[in-house]
């Protein structure tokens, strides 16, 4: 896996940005009303960053080999990682859509509705950002440390004391 970039994360962020914008004038011309914007969309993404969070500093002494700790098993460091990328995505995909939505109610900043509806969207794309923030500072610590040792498939063990007689087949016994 390579690490998320930035620039998808502005990308995805932009074509949510255009959807929310599209949603919100589509249900404005066809409803004739503003679109709702709940508060719990804001304390949804703000309870996901959390668990990010959580997650994350439960297992950075398990990936760091800290005394006390047991090693984490390299499946659920993988999908951790796996995890905390579609996190980020998700969470630039939903910043930008209610981007989009704020975009459209600032057209309207006049009405009392419009500005009352700017705060739960405004929450709500903080809280996005926090679960981008989170994610990719758990996707950080996933990765592996640089190893120049590749093996004869190209692929990178990510221990040193990895060799031959360490492989065992699972229908082998030692």
């Amino acid at each position: 896996m390579t690490p998320t970039k930035p620039t998808l994360l502005i990308v995805l962020a932009v074509l949510g940005g255009a959807v929310g914008w599209a949603t919100s004038q589509l249900v404005e011309n066809l409803a004739g009303r503003k679109l709702p914007v709940p508060w719990t969309a804001s304390i949804t993404l703000a309870l996901l960053a959390f668990c990010l969070f959580v997650w994350a500093l439960g297992i950075r002494p398990r990936l760091k080999r800290k005394p006390g700790t047991e090693p984490l098993n390299p499946f659920v460091a993988a999908r951790t990682a796996a995890l905390a990328m579609a996190a980020s995505r998700t969470g630039a995909i939903v910043a930008g859509f209610y981007a989009g939505v704020a975009i459209a109610l600032l057209s309207d900043y006049g009405s009392s509705l419009a500005r009352e509806r700017l705060l739960p969207t405004g929450a709500a794309i903080l809280a996005a950002i926090l679960v981008i923030l989170a994610a990719l500072w758990l996707e950080y610590i996933c990765r592996l440390p640089d190893d120049s040792d590749d093996d004869d498939h190209g692929r990178r063990s990510g221990r040193a004391d990895d060799s031959p007689a360490d492989w065992v087949h699972p229908t082998t016994e030692r």
